[in-house]
């Protein structure tokens, strides 16, 4: 069983990627609550455990490579922000889903439409954002949990 806060993170990751690439190569500013959802800061002015993970996340797709940014606004969004040549190439690359992916594949297709008949995703070659949308689409946690692992280890 997957610890909770390490789920959070893989959809927390999986949704900034997302959005980030969406808008590439643009530059945009990435709020938390449009990851993570509705805060409310407590009477000094915290934000939620919740709300924190997801600003942390953020700063480590940064500090890791995959994301740059200009600066922060407070704890609430990172500004000027587009995905780094990693990032980029990690999201548009062409991953073989019978050789690279093997049996990870069918079973992140079976996650998401309960079958193990082949999708679209299913063939000689599919883009890894295609693999992190329907993930995310689905709302399948472990599909989101298996696409980000993948990803995090090529």
């Amino acid at each position: 069983m997957a610890d909770l806060h390490i789920t959070d993170f893989y959809r927390d990751a999986a949704k900034a990627l997302n959005q980030i690439y969406s808008s590439f190569p643009r530059l945009m500013t990435v709020f938390v609550e449009d990851i993570s959802g509705p805060d409310s800061p407590d009477e000094f002015g915290l934000h939620s455990p919740r709300h924190q993970a997801c600003f942390s996340t953020l700063l480590w797709l940064a500090s890791e490579g995959y994301i740059r940014y200009q600066d922060t606004i407070r704890q609430e969004a990172i500004d000027q922000v587009t995905l780094t040549h990693k990032g980029f190439t990690l999201l548009s690359s062409q991953l073989s889903c019978r050789s690279a992916l093997g049996e990870k594949v069918t079973h992140i297709n079976t996650q998401l439409d309960g079958t193990e008949q082949p999708s679209a995703l299913e063939g000689d070659f599919s883009p890894a954002i295609d693999l992190l949308r329907a993930a995310l689409r689905a709302r399948a946690s472990s599909a989101i949990d298996t696409v980000m692992h993948i990803l995090f280890n090529r």
